[in-house]
């Protein structure tokens, strides 16, 4: 079935009681167990967890790269199995490590083309705490990056140029291992041993000094206080 096309961009994804084994597996490797979780696309959703706990299995099945081996992921209600996939995936912007920026001014990356409205631009880059950064660019959004086309252009880190890929209101899913870039986030879920072990802001995790996440920003920490 084709995906309803919304202008709002109103999307709710549930992954309802969802379980999944790789293909030859052990019986009992799970790579997730028992994931239930709801969010809309459009917000932003942060990932986290140590290596292995399930996060890149669990935007694999987002992504219908999988179809889970039990549960169901649902989209609006239906699941996600009944669309067509180009459609489906029409609804995500998807962003991977090895990704580049054009060297083109700042705004027109943010915006993805020449003509933009540049208040909504700065909302998004302050969204995903690039703010303090553009204050230090000499020409703002007109700023060049890289210096391919313009000698004056302007070098990103790899943080940075991560930040501006994903300012924009598509991203639903932030998957990271440096817990403080997870601030612009509305919501965090914390992954281990392919379950959720917990989930809510990040002021609510950082609090709880017997959670999975308190653990895994003070191992951290050394890091955070420099930034």
């Amino acid at each position: 079935m084709t995906t309803e096309k919304r202008a709002d961009r109103q999307y709710d994804v549930e992954f309802r009681d969802v379980s999944f084994r790789y293909p030859n597996a052990i019986e009992d490797a799970w790579a997730l167990r028992h994931i239930n979780l709801k969010f809309k696309v459009g917000s932003r959703l942060a990932v986290v967890g140590m290596n292995g706990s399930g996060k890149t299995t669990f935007i694999k099945l987002l992504c219908r790269l999988y179809d889970p081996t039990e549960g169901q992921i649902l989209l609006n209600g239906i699941d996600i199995r009944k669309y067509r996939y180009d459609e489906y995936m029409r609804i995500f912007a998807v962003v991977f490590q090895d990704f580049r920026l054009f060297a083109l001014p700042l705004g027109q990356n943010v915006a993805a083309g020449a003509h933009y409205d540049r208040e909504r631009v700065m909302d998004c880059l302050s969204k995903v705490d690039f703010g303090d950064r553009l204050k230090t660019l000499p020409d703002g959004l007109d700023t060049p990056l890289y210096k391919e086309l313009d000698k004056n252009g302007v070098e990103v880190s790899g943080g940075e140029a991560q930040k501006i890929d994903i300012a924009g209101d598509k991203t639903a899913v932030y998957i990271s291992h440096r817990l403080s870039s997870c601030k612009f986030c509305d919501d965090i879920a914390v992954f281990d041993h392919g379950a959720i072990v917990q989930y809510g802001t990040r002021d609510q995790l950082v609090a709880d000094e017997n959670g999975k996440y308190y653990e895994l920003w003070h191992a951290q920490a050394q890091y955070y206080v420099k930034e």
